[in-house]
């Protein structure tokens, strides 16, 4: 007879910041669906009001452990405290306005135990429906490479938490807090992926809403983030024809993990939409006039512009006159990526 699996030890950190009612339901459906998985789920409450705190003092669960800090020192300091009182092996971090349905935890923790270099892995939801999560290639596991940490929900190794530094107090209350820490991982060597087969509903905006606070402070993290690492604003366009991902030579793909890597966007515009693709970073769209327009025209903001514009020999030639000419007018570099005579080879000539 084989033996299950011995499920690592795991803590669940939620941070709150009022929203009651969705910090309630939260808390309620952790119990309900994960609480055969976790051992305590540490409530960092980040000086909420009176509302929030009464029901949190309430709360009927055995396995909670409520700390109330003094003042509001943001997210990303909620988490690491909270982190520090566990010892845990993995620790799940959930935004207060998330919602389980399912024990997506033992997905979580296979996906970890197939790949040692896999820091954190996030289930799916509501966050990746724009995405057809059916193109992408599947890693050890069952989960799919990303290389943008969304902190909303995700898994982590605790002492690689830890040693990494945890979230960056200079991100203040939040936002682009947990894509620098994304970044940080990645410099370090560790994975990060989305398993799609876990699911979890994020409302979002739960505890600061939508409005003018929340661009000014989105707007200001995002600033920090980009003057960090500058090679995130990447966006390549990636010309071809109908030429499958198992074809493309190793040299372009390692250059398409080092856009990845740097924290960059792919966008593969070819005839028809490709059935693989590399990991989230990489989108696919199909040629027409429409979506060359929206490609070309991306610039309502500065890191969401195409900023390279590379091609393949085998793509049309009428659009590679009309998109080189689009791209000289706007100063944006085009390379020409040519089969060269070693095996497997390819090498880039700047047009």
């Amino acid at each position: 007879m084989s033996r299950m699996p011995v499920m690592p030890s795991i803590d669940v950190v939620i941070p709150v910041y009022n929203a009651p009612l969705l910090t309630r339901r939260c808390i309620d459906s952790v119990v309900t669906f994960l609480s055969g998985s976790v051992r305590y789920i540490h409530v960092q409450d980040d000086a909420s009001g009176t509302e929030t705190r009464q029901m949190l003092e309430q709360l009927p669960y055995e396995c909670i452990r409520v700390h109330h800090a003094r003042t509001n020192r943001g997210f990303g300091a909620s988490v690491n405290a909270a982190v520090d009182r566990s010892d845990a092996s993995y620790v799940l971090v959930l935004n207060s306005d998330t919602e389980a349905s399912e024990d997506f935890l033992p997905l979580l923790c296979a996906a970890l135990a197939a790949d040692p270099q896999l820091a954190v892995i996030i289930p799916g939801g509501n966050d990746y429906a724009r995405h057809d999560l059916g193109q992408y290639l599947r890693r050890p596991g069952g989960y799919i490479a990303t290389y943008r940490l969304q902190g909303h929900a995700f898994l982590v190794r605790r002492k690689v938490f830890q040693d990494t530094g945890g979230f960056d107090r200079a991100f203040g209350r939040g936002y682009y807090e947990d894509v620098d820490l994304g970044r940080r991982l990645d410099l370090r060597g560790w994975r990060l992926g989305v398993h799609p087969d876990a699911r979890i509903q994020h409302k979002g905006g739960g505890s600061f809403g939508r409005g003018r606070s929340f661009r000014a402070l989105v707007r200001h993290n995002r600033n920090l983030y980009f003057s960090r690492y500058p090679n995130a604003r990447r966006n390549i366009l990636l010309l071809s024809g109908n030429y499958p991902l198992t074809r493309f030579p190793s040299t372009l793909l390692d250059a398409l993990e080092n856009v990845f890597h740097q924290g960059g966007y792919v966008h593969w515009l070819s005839p028809e939409s490709a059935r693989q693709l590399l990991c989230l970073q990489m989108r696919s769209h199909s040629i027409g006039a429409g979506a060359v327009m929206r490609l070309l025209l991306r610039s309502w903001r500065e890191d969401k512009r195409i900023s390279e514009i590379w091609m393949l020999p085998d793509a049309s030639r009428l659009l590679r006159v009309l998109i080189i000419s689009w791209a000289r007018m706007r100063g944006i570099k085009v390379l020409m990526w040519e089969r060269s005579a070693a095996a497997h080879g390819c090498s880039l000539r700047l047009l």
